[in-house]
C-alpha cells in the first residue's frame, strides 16, 4: 500500500516584540532581537519554496513573514490573530500575575478566559475554520503560517487530538518553527515543535515561559509609570 500524499505546513510564531511600551498590542513591531530571530529563521528555511504565506495581518506577523519569504504574496487572515485579552487596568498586580503565569498550564478548559478576555473556546471558534479554509485549498504543497503563541497552541492541539482540547504546555518561543504534514483527509503528522533556529537546543533560553516573561514586562512597565 502506498503512503498517503501529504502537504507540509511550516507554522511559526512571530519573532520577539515588546508589549507595554505605549502601543496597543495589535500595533507592536519587532525588536532588534526579533529581527535577528527572523533572519535566523529565514536562514533555516532557505531554499524552501512556499506556495502560500499566511499571517494574521498584525504587524509583527507581517514583518516576520517578509523576512522569511521576501517577495512572496503575503496573505492576511484576521481570524488568526492572537487571543484577545481583557482590560488589565485596575486589576490587582497579584491577580494579573496569577492570570499571566497560569494562563497555559496543562489542558486549558474551553471556557477559560485569557486575562479576562476571549475564551479558549472562542479562540477555537475562529481559528479552526480559518485553518480548515487553508487546508481546503488544494493548490498548494508547502505553506508558511506566521501566527501567534496561543493560536499555534490551538493548531498544534488540533493536530494532535483532532478536536478542541487545548494543550497549553506547548511553549512557543518568539520566532520558533513547528513542522506539520497533513493528508487529504485532514490527518496530521507532527514533525517538529518549537524549534528556535537562533538557539537550536534552547541552551541559552531562560527557563521561564513566554507568559512568565510577559508578566515581567508588565511589572517593569508599572515600575516605569509615574
Amino acid at each position: 500500500m502506498s503512503a498517503p500524499a501529504r502537504r507540509r505546513v511550516y507554522l511559526m510564531r512571530h519573532a520577539q516584540v515588546r508589549y507595554f511600551q505605549g502601543l496597543p498590542p495589535h500595533d507592536v513591531t519587532l525588536t532588534d532581537e526579533g529581527r535577528a530571530q527572523a533572519r535566523a529563521a529565514a536562514e533555516a528555511l532557505r531554499g524552501i519554496r512556499f506556495d502560500r504565506v499566511v499571517t494574521s495581518g498584525l504587524p509583527r506577523t507581517l514583518e516576520t513573514a517578509r523576512a522569511i519569504a521576501p517577495g512572496a504574496a503575503i496573505e492576511e487572515q484576521h481570524e488568526l490573530r492572537e487571543i484577545e485579552s481583557g482590560e488589565l487596568r485596575g486589576v490587582a498586580p497579584e491577580a494579573v500575575q496569577e492570570m499571566m503565569t497560569a494562563a497555559f498550564h496543562g489542558v486549558v478548559p474551553n471556557d477559560t478566559r485569557f486575562l479576562g478576555g476571549e475564551t479558549i473556546g472562542e479562540l477555537f471558534d475562529r481559528v479552526v475554520p480559518a485553518l480548515d479554509g487553508v487546508l481546503a485549498d488544494a493548490s498548494w504543497d508547502t505553506a508558511l503560517l506566521v501566527l501567534h503563541g496561543a493560536v499555534n497552541r490551538a493548531i498544534l492541539s488540533r493536530a494532535l487530538t483532532g478536536g478542541r482540547t487545548f494543550l497549553g504546555a506547548f511553549e512557543q518561543a518568539p520566532g520558533c518553527i513547528n513542522v506539520l504534514d497533513v493528508d487529504a483527509a485532514g490527518s496530521f503528522v507532527v514533525r517538529a515543535v518549537g524549534y528556535t533556529p537562533y538557539d537550536p537546543v534552547s541552551a541559552g533560553a531562560p527557563r521561564r515561559t513566554t507568559m512568565e516573561h510577559l508578566w515581567q514586562e508588565y511589572l517593569d512597565s508599572r515600575r516605569r509609570s509615574p
